[in-house]
């Protein structure tokens, strides 16, 4: 049976003590992306956390400085395969449904080994991405 998972990426905004993933990130795209999440029904949600990998939404976790957007490409493409192992450990790559909620750096190097993906918001800025999610979650 497949599953549907979605990955949210993180944000800049955080708690500033270690806290549950779910709670750590504190914008307002963040809050919106989660809750757009769960309307979906999935099976599993991830945080794409650009220091931890891939989180799960209950694991507690330190607030970090770290983004994809100033890393290096060997460096984004070691933290791809870190994600990828540790999706491959509890999903099907080739066969289960992910749905994308974020940006272009951190799915660029998801996607080639992903079959069936959805990316709700792609190209959208981060101002439209709230305006989306604002009509979709009302």
């Amino acid at each position: 049976m497949t599953q549907k998972i979605v990955l949210i990426s993180c944000v800049s905004k955080k708690r500033t003590q270690k806290s549950l993933a779910k709670d750590l990130y504190t914008s307002p795209l963040f809050e919106k992306n989660l809750k757009f999440a769960y309307q979906q029904h999935p099976d599993t949600i991830f945080i794409l956390s650009a220091k931890y990998g891939l989180l799960g939404l209950d694991e507690a976790v330190d607030p970090y400085d770290q983004t994809l957007n100033t890393m290096p490409i060997s460096e984004i493409k070691s933290w791809a395969n870190i994600v990828l192992q540790r999706l491959s450990a509890c999903a099907n790559l080739q066969q289960d449904q992910f749905i994308f909620l974020a940006g272009e750096k951190y799915r660029r190097y998801l996607i080639p080994h992903i079959q069936h993906y959805q990316i709700p918001m792609a190209g959208l800025t981060i101002g439209k991405q709230l305006q989306y999610l604002t009509r979709a979650l009302t």
